[in-house]
């Protein structure tokens, strides 16, 4: 009896540390995701506008692709970077690009926005570490 509570734990250890279970996938620490455009401080005029999104030391891939050094953008609008042990949010504040989209047409209303992206795994969590760009300010008029 006590050799296979023995070999239940030990099952388990190993089992939680595969990729499977472990919850957030892995991410190179030189990983970089960034806003190509808009930059900084841009002034929009009308309030639609491409957002291009860019990635550095991953890849993209569809939602649903389970390999390593892979994800898909998420564009967070007014927002808090969500927690990072849980799938990101989908709302009108968090646009998943699940396709593999590097480039997106938003419409914003006028006044002062933030833009930032956060790059999910295949099950929309961030990854470990997590991957984020700098939050942007833009002014849509």
């Amino acid at each position: 009896m006590l050799r296979q509570v023995v070999c239940a734990v030990s099952a388990l250890g190993v089992l939680a540390g595969s990729p499977a279970l472990a919850g957030r996938a892995p991410s190179p620490a030189n990983a970089e995701v960034f806003i190509i455009w808009p930059p900084d401080g841009a002034v929009i005029q009308g309030g639609k506008l491409w957002v291009r999104m860019g990635l550095r030391n991953m890849g993209i891939a569809p939602k649903g692709v389970d390999l390593p050094n892979v994800g898909h953008h998420h564009l967070l609008i007014d927002s808090e970077l969500p927690p990072f042990d849980a799938p990101i949010p989908s709302d009108r504040n968090h646009l998943h690009f699940g396709a593999g989209d590097t480039e997106a047409r938003i419409e914003l209303p006028p006044g002062k926005h933030t833009l930032q992206l956060l790059l999910g795994d295949h099950n929309h969590t961030p990854h470990d570490p997590p991957v984020y760009s700098k939050r942007i300010t833009i002014t849509v008029q």
